[in-house]
């Protein structure tokens, strides 16, 4: 018998301090109008100095916490998905378990760049088919803008720091929170090239003196990325849907990865449904990698566009390629 799982709280983060277009136009050599055509953006939160993605994502998770109704110590599994951990080691989910007062608990930092929400989800739905009385906190945080390189305009326009998080259960809540119906996942290996961050890894070390180069910070090919972005995540999307006897009438509401709202719009029209019907809050935060969806489901919520009884459908790309889908019914 198939153990469900259950979404019982919502939380994200973002820092306070926020970079506009027109603060960007004094940075490097772009205008709001050239930002905003492109890529849907008007805004982006900046994380504070010393502010690393524990501390946002810890920060995420208390919200989720106070939203489930649980005290941290009620926690058995803690996953933060991530690509820009504090440090090598000490992982950044053991730094945050600690910010949450806790410890023992099963925790571990993944890899799987803007697509970590979903892939999260995925991963607390094993454990609870495992464990039916597992509590599992999925996180994602991102403090990319300190892999930002402030002087390339292609990328530096694109990215904001911001964390979310779920607490999720074995047990159906008695009132709220959502069901996962199902999530689909994929990769490919061949295609990482196109988007990296290359500098400090064993396939790019460094030593003493060495000076930090490009390959410190994000690069993308921007038009390979999008082609690939929507052909993989209108696939998977059209994938999830399909498997569990759904057609796109019964969607309520779409929320993709808000990477860039061209890619966003590409992917709603290849899946027919209409823009009324697309989550959009890549204006205010920028691409903020993993915890996008996060956002978007807490913001959707709290602007009564998902209601009791919605199906709403998650897609997302990301470097890797990573890439997947996931059904939720509140």
């Amino acid at each position: 018998m198939k153990q469900d799982a259950y979404i019982h709280g919502l939380g994200f983060y973002a820092p306070e301090k926020v970079l506009t277009n027109a603060d960007l136009e004094k940075l490097v050599e772009t205008s709001d109008e050239w930002i905003t055509t492109r890529t849907g953006i008007k805004e982006r939160h900046i994380a504070a100095p010393g502010e690393a993605t524990s501390d946002m994502a810890a920060a995420a998770a208390k919200a989720a916490l106070a939203d489930a109704g649980l005290a941290a110590d009620a926690l058995t599994h803690i996953f933060l998905y991530t690509v820009t951990p504090d440090y090598y080691t000490p992982s950044a989910s053991c730094l945050m378990q600690e910010k949450l007062g806790i410890r023992g608990r099963v925790v571990q930092d993944v890899n799987a760049a803007c697509c970590g929400y979903i892939y999260g989800l995925e991963m607390a739905r094993a454990v609870v088919a495992l464990h039916p009385e597992a509590k599992v906190l999925v996180a994602a945080a991102e403090v990319l803008t300190s892999r930002t390189n402030w002087a390339d305009r292609r990328t530096c326009v694109l990215f904001g720091d911001a964390a979310a998080a779920a607490v999720v259960t074995g047990q159906a809540p008695a009132a709220g929170g959502a069901r996962i119906i199902d999530t689909r996942l994929a990769s490919d290996g061949s295609l990482g090239h196109l988007l990296t961050i290359k500098g400090g890894g064993s396939g790019h070390p460094y030593k003493l003196g060495d000076v930090i180069d490009e390959d410190f910070f994000l690069q993308m090919n921007g038009p390979e990325v999008y082609k690939h972005a929507v052909r993989s995540m209108a696939t998977v999307c059209e994938e999830v849907v399909a498997a569990n006897g759904l057609s796109w009438d019964d969607i309520d509401l779409f929320i993709p990865h808000q990477a860039n709202l061209r890619i966003m719009e590409a992917v709603a029209k290849k899946l027919t449904l209409p823009r009324e019907k697309v989550m959009v809050t890549v204006d205010r935060y920028g691409n903020t990698s993993a915890s996008t969806i996060g956002i978007a489901l807490v913001e959707a919520r709290a602007e009564g566009r998902i209601k009791p009884g919605s199906k709403v459908l998650l897609g997302a790309f990301g470097g890797g390629f990573t890439w997947g889908a996931a059904i939720l019914q509140f």
